[in-house]
């Protein structure tokens, strides 16, 4: 599993924005060849992207590229021309506005059709899955098993609201009037289920108003609560926040941790399903509980600060 806790928006046209980036906390990196670069910039911003991959210092981070969407002009030159000058650099390339699962497969197929002219090893390149409007919810369980390449799927909220006519200005805020719940609750569930399914990761869209890291922080505890994987953020100032909102704290770790050596010693050593951790009763489903804490705390760097110690030991 990568560690998504936040992944970075960076302009491919703003190399200062893109040498800053390097030395941030974020998890992931993403250089955006679509919406955040003007089309005039869209040929010289590649030739940044490609430049940084090779020459900057990524070191503990996930390197991913945003291309422009198939419909578009430059999609095909941005994937060929990322991947044939520094494909060996990259981890996953981002796929917006994704409808249907041949889009991905599309995808795919280029990506394979480079590695092998350039020898690189086959199917190493992942895809990250943008879900940007209607026909791509609904489309998403198909999207999800369109191709073994496939890591994340994400969501991007500002053309998914604007396709569904929802009314509201700030991206990722409840829309005005809406008071009886979350007006995104059935959207992440629908992406997140869709990506346990498949075993791919859950990534929430941005919050747009950046100065705000209190509304930032309150709108990624409900997707982490769900049991999403991270959160976009678009500011250095959402980066902290998004980490630790994302991350399990210490004693939820540790208890994690705990859970898996009392399963196991039960289970191995004692020859019994089930199992006692001070008064609390763990078997199978508790297993699979404390995997999934402990594996985002691993991800996330945390190291143990408790020990198992065996009944009557």
């Amino acid at each position: 599993m990568r560690s998504r806790r936040t992944t970075l928006a960076v302009p491919g046209s703003n190399p200062r924005f893109i040498e800053k980036a390097q030395g941030l906390p974020a998890d992931e990196i993403f250089l955006d060849l679509e919406d955040a670069v003007a089309p005039g910039a869209k040929e010289e911003a590649r030739r940044n992207v490609v430049a940084a991959l090779n020459e900057g210092d990524w070191t503990g981070k996930v390197r991913v590229v945003r291309i422009n969407d198939l419909e578009t002009r430059w999609a095909y030159r941005d994937v060929i021309e990322v991947v044939e000058g520094a494909g060996a650099r990259l981890d996953c390339v981002m796929l917006p506005k994704v409808q249907d699962p041949s889009h991905v497969q599309w995808l795919d197929r280029l990506l394979t059709q480079i590695e092998r002219a350039m020898g690189y090893e086959e199917g190493r390149i992942g895809i990250e899955a943008q879900i940007e409007d209607a026909r791509g919810m609904v489309a998403i369980d198909a999207i999800a098993a369109s191709s073994p390449r496939l890591e994340t799927l994400v969501f991007g909220p500002g053309d998914f609201m604007a396709s569904i006519n929802m009314k509201t200005l700030v991206v990722g805020e409840q829309p005005p009037g809406y008071t009886e719940g979350d007006a995104y609750h059935y959207i992440l569930m629908r992406i997140l289920l869709a990506a346990r399914a498949h075993d791919l990761q859950a990534i929430d869209g941005p919050y747009f108003n950046v100065r705000d890291v209190d509304a930032f922080t309150r709108v990624a505890q409900r997707s982490a609560a769900l049991g999403f994987d991270g959160k976009w953020v678009l500011h250095p100032s959402q980066i902290d926040a998004g980490n630790e909102v994302f991350s399990p704290s210490q004693e939820d770790y540790d208890h994690a941790e705990l859970i898996l050596d009392a399963y196991d010693h039960s289970t191995r050593v004692e020859g019994r399903g089930a199992a006692m951790l001070g008064d609390e009763m763990i078997d199978e489903a508790s297993r699979k509980m404390a995997l999934v804490i402990a594996t985002k705390g691993r991800a996330a760097g945390l190291t143990r600060t408790t020990a198992f110690r065996p009944p009557g030991a």
